[in-house]
């Protein structure tokens, strides 16, 4: 089995990750640290709660330990998607540098006030942990150097790209220096993150770990209507031995409504989302690690970044969105190898999501029932045909459409034909009654 040792990690690293708990590396760090520590450029693909943060981290003060010439210009710049991501990797950054007195990190986030930023870029740092608008801020007002900087990692940079910050992340890497190492992570290298990838990084050596949660229990509930997803919710989190729980709602009104319905019901609850002040964020995630707060309702944005190894369960209020969502949505729980359960609960609405949630994992995720409280519908009903669509097969469609929106042209127009344009000529009356479009 590899040890950290065997990574050839300067004294000081592995003393603070002895002092850690850690003595293996995990997959993608056994991978990644040799890889970037030779100055490879990576793409990274590994799911939340893999050590995928240390595997860029790690290599980083590598590189400033065994480094000449340290300064006071930055060396390396890391970027993420969110400000709890960028303050949880500025987390790594101490846990692992703590040996390290002459190294100092700044993140650069917003919603924290500028001028403790602007002394410490004055002051000099060697790494600064950033989200791409409040950097962009600062390069404009030319308060950093970027002439020294040769590693630049950019840490969920689909995400970074759904968020709209594909402007702001040119010009930020255009400022930069043309030869540096670049690491990305990615849940896909499809599409604009392709692109990205494809400009910015030079040879790279893409390394992927498998979707895996053999140490997450998955379960789904499905549900009526609102109101019996409610009354599933509060029957599972009146379980005493449910841990601290992260539940995910769609929307940062529904993820107050949640917080206070259950507060209502005497369970100690917050909510999180983007709208609060970082301040408050910060506090409420603390009170969470702390064990002030039991439940935790938050929004896929808001919830980026938590690492509180307690967490044991997480209830999929609303399932997301996106496919890749879900998978950094469970990783919440069962941090560090530890067991957590994921819990969906799966509306009507839901059901298509669910299908495509299962085949990106590759796995089925078993139904759960609850005695008294057993789903009613049990399928989607089946959508009837229009009544502008109805009439005698035999006879083509039979009706006209009556409605100019129905086909974009005149009232009492052509009949219905196949959206390529081209009528229906195999059927049995040849066709005859569709005219050509």
């Amino acid at each position: 089995m590899q040890t950290f040792t065997d990574l050839n990690l300067p004294e000081a690293l592995l003393n603070a990750i002895a002092a850690s708990g850690y003595t293996t590396p995990t997959p993608i760090q056994a991978q990644a640290i040799p890889l970037a520590i030779a100055g490879r450029d990576l793409q990274l693909s590994a799911q939340t709660g893999s050590g995928k943060t240390a595997a860029f981290v790690l290599p980083i003060l590598t590189r400033l330990i065994t480094s000449e010439q340290r300064g006071k210009k930055p060396r390396a710049l890391i970027l993420t998607p969110t400000r709890e991501l960028a303050l949880q990797v500025q987390d790594q950054v101490r846990k692992y540098g703590r040996e390290l007195k002459w190294l100092f990190s700044v993140p650069l986030v917003g919603g924290a006030p500028y001028g403790g930023q602007i002394r410490a870029l004055k002051k000099g740092v060697q790494i600064i942990v950033a989200t791409p608008g409040r950097l962009l801020d600062h390069l404009r007002d030319e308060r950093i150097d970027t002439s020294a900087l040769d590693m630049l990692v950019l840490d969920e940079a689909d995400r970074m790209l759904d968020m709209g910050f594909a402007d702001d992340l040119g010009a930020i890497i255009d400022a930069l220096p043309e030869n540096r190492q670049t690491i990305m992570s990615s849940a896909t290298w499809d599409g604009a993150v392709g692109k990205i990838a494809a400009r910015y990084t030079r040879e790279p050596e893409r390394i992927s770990i498998k979707v895996e949660s053999a140490h997450i229990e998955e379960k789904v509930y499905f549900c009526d209507d609102q109101g019996h997803k409610n009354r599933i919710l509060e029957h599972l989190v009146a379980d005493p031995d449910m841990g601290q729980t992260i539940i995910f709602a769609a929307t940062k009104r529904s993820s107050e409504e949640i917080a206070d319905s259950l507060r209502d019901n005497g369970h100690r609850a917050r909510f999180l989302h983007g709208d609060l002040p970082q301040v408050k964020r910060n506090r409420i995630v603390e009170d969470l690690r702390k064990g002030k707060c039991d439940i935790l309702v938050a929004t896929d944005v808001a919830a980026r970044g938590i690492d509180i190894p307690a967490i044991s369960h997480v209830i999929n209020y609303d399932l997301p969105r996106q496919v890749e969502d879900y998978v950094h949505r469970i990783g919440r729980s069962g941090r560090a190898g530890r067991s957590g359960v994921a819990i969906n609960l799966c509306s009507l609405a839901d059901r298509s999501q669910l299908s495509a949630i299962t085949r990106y994992l590759e796995r089925k995720i078993d139904e759960h029932r609850i005695e008294g409280m057993e789903p009613k519908i049990t399928s989607k009903p089946k959508t009837k045909p229009s009544k502008k669509f109805r009439g005698n097969p035999s006879k083509g469609y039979g009706k006209k459409f009556d409605d100019k929106k129905s086909w974009g042209g005149k009232k009492g127009g052509k009949p219905f034909a196949h959206k390529g344009g081209k009528p229906f000529a195999a059927r049995k009356d040849g066709g005859k009654n569709f005219r050509k479009q």
